[in-house]
């Protein structure tokens, strides 16, 4: 470590991404969605690109007016920002502070933590259930901010949207923040509450139900005076957070509604295939709502299972956190990808753990 490295920095945990190898590999470690972009963000795209020589337009007024016509809220609701962690990072960053604690969940997005760490808050870590679900009664009357992603990650389990304004109602002097990076794979969104709860803040991300991990592209809902606070954030640090390609490709993506909906749908019954085919080979799970599954098999420990999975070229995510050591969190692929890791597990499972 440099001699140069503040006190400060030197105290930092990172989080640390998906590994992200070079080609080779199956990816299903990161949640990307297996399709690409639509056509048309790649024209859109290919037709801006003339004008790089030009700053973007910091308020990213076109695509914050897509985004309020997508969602029926009016473009003064909507920040866009280079991918929905530094949404969140805004967010928190303006709802946090001294006196201020920020509560999550005990097993959630490992950004959080991080977070906390890095702007220096108070953390509240408020363990869930032995089955992973969210008992919303924890969270009533925490006097902190709150962040809840919902369908969670990395074990994909969704509150109902009236569970969560329960917890919006009962913190009323507080921000609650509904990360629904998943929530296009799930059954609802939280969406409809904005209106009834003036403290509920949701982002999303265009990363997974619309093929843009590469692109960065996230954004915020909310009531007018929450975005205006993300907004003192944003230009205190980062005016031109979204530049010109991102920018055309979140609007191009929102106008193919078409083809959205045909790649959400694959994924979605790719998905619920690959789970019953899991449980088939003995694999437990959890309803998973998000482009994942996250499973553990009894017979071997998850650590084993990913490193077998590597040597045969496919990349899953686990963590040694002690709750979740031998889970796994596989990303929906396409169904030739899923039927690859299928046939792999089933021959890691008819080896020793010794062979594997």
């Amino acid at each position: 470590m440099s001699r140069f490295l503040s006190r400060e920095a030197a105290r930092l945990a990172p989080y640390v991404p998906g590994e992200q190898p070079g080609g080779g590999f199956i990816k299903l470690n990161t949640n990307e969605n297996p399709f690409p972009p639509s056509p048309a963000v790649l024209a859109a795209v290919t037709e801006k690109a003339g004008g790089l020589n030009l700053y973007n337009d910091p308020s990213c007024a076109a695509l914050r007016a897509a985004l309020a016509a997508e969602y029926g809220l009016a473009p003064a609701q909507v920040l866009p920002a280079n991918g929905s962690d530094e949404a969140l990072a805004f967010a928190l960053r303006a709802f946090c502070g001294a006196g201020r604690p920020l509560a999550f969940a005990d097993v959630t997005y490992g950004f959080y933590e991080v977070w906390a760490n890095f702007f220096g808050f108070e953390a509240q870590r408020i363990p869930l259930a032995a089955d992973f679900t969210l008992r919303p009664k924890d969270y009533f009357g925490l006097g902190c901010t709150i962040v809840l992603a919902n369908p969670n990650a990395p074990t994909g389990l969704a509150l109902p949207p009236e569970e969560i304004g329960r917890i919006a109602a009962a913190n009323p002097d507080n921000v609650v923040i509904v990360d629904e990076a998943y929530a296009d794979f799930a059954p609802q969104s939280c969406l409809g509450l904005l209106g009834r709860h003036p403290n509920l803040l949701i982002v999303r991300t265009f990363s997974k139900s619309r093929s843009l991990a590469g692109g960065r592209l996230g954004f915020a809902l909310g009531s007018e005076e929450l975005i205006a606070c993300l907004a003192r954030v944003r230009d205190s640090f980062h005016p031109y957070n979204v530049n010109t390609l991102t920018q055309a490709a979140g609007i191009a993506a929102l106008a193919d509604r078409e083809y959205f909906a045909r790649c959400l749908a694959d994924v979605c019954a790719t998905r619920r295939w690959a789970a019953g085919a899991l449980a088939a080979l003995g694999f437990e799970g959890t309803d998973s709502a998000a482009n994942f599954v996250f499973v553990r098999h009894p017979a071997l420990p998850g650590r084993e299972i990913a490193a077998a999975l590597r040597a045969r070229g496919i990349l899953v995510r686990r963590w040694d956190a002690p709750r979740i050591a031998d889970w796994l969190r596989i990303s929906v692929g396409s169904r030739p990808q899923m039927q690859t890791l299928l046939a792999a597990l089933a021959d890691i499972l008819h080896t020793s753990p010794k062979e594997a």
